[in-house]
């Protein structure tokens, strides 16, 4: 099952190195979903990694309680997201979303697309497909804000997208 870790927002890759050292075993993972962006460095657009989720970690693991008596060791703010008094997984659904946009390395891809009239057409990467709400294009940043149900909540999600042409 999957499992989230709430972190200080900053902090995921330290907390999740320190977990890969003292908890996994070969049927545990550890892993902070990413997103490629373009950036503009020295006058050339080049793709970057960003945090997909900021301060939260992604935990594989049968062992909740293992992962929380883990957690007690790394110094900082970690937290397992859980209703009421018990941890709660990740959802059938969310665990798709991430399997599908991320892939085995847990990295979504710069997607491609255009605008027709009023309508996002995505044709090159992990989106081409999707049917989800856009709730925010910045084509300067070359990123558009998704909305999707995540933990429990709608949750504003940041991709990296590049429009290349405007049709009316």
């Amino acid at each position: 099952m999957w499992y989230v870790v709430q972190v200080m927002t900053g902090n995921e890759h330290q907390v999740a190195a320190l977990c890969k050292e003292s908890l996994l075993n070969e049927q545990e993972e550890v892993f902070i979903p990413m997103y490629e962006r373009k950036r503009k460095v020295r006058g050339d657009y080049e793709i970057v990694k960003a945090v997909l989720f900021p301060g939260y970690v992604f935990f594989q693991t049968e062992d909740v309680e293992g992962l929380f008596y883990c957690l007690k060791n790394v110094s900082g703010l970690t937290r397992i997201l859980q209703t009421g008094e018990e941890f709660t997984p990740l959802h059938e659904s969310e665990v798709a979303f991430l399997s599908r946009f991320g892939g085995k390395e847990h990295v979504v891809e710069f997607s491609v697309g255009y605008i027709e009239g009023d309508k996002v057409v995505i044709t090159e990467g992990p989106m081409a497909d999707w049917q989800g709400k856009v709730k925010k294009i910045d084509r300067h940043k070359r990123i558009a804000v998704l909305e999707v149900e995540f933990f429990g909540r709608i949750t504003d999600v940041t991709v990296g997208l590049e429009i290349v042409e405007k049709r009316v």
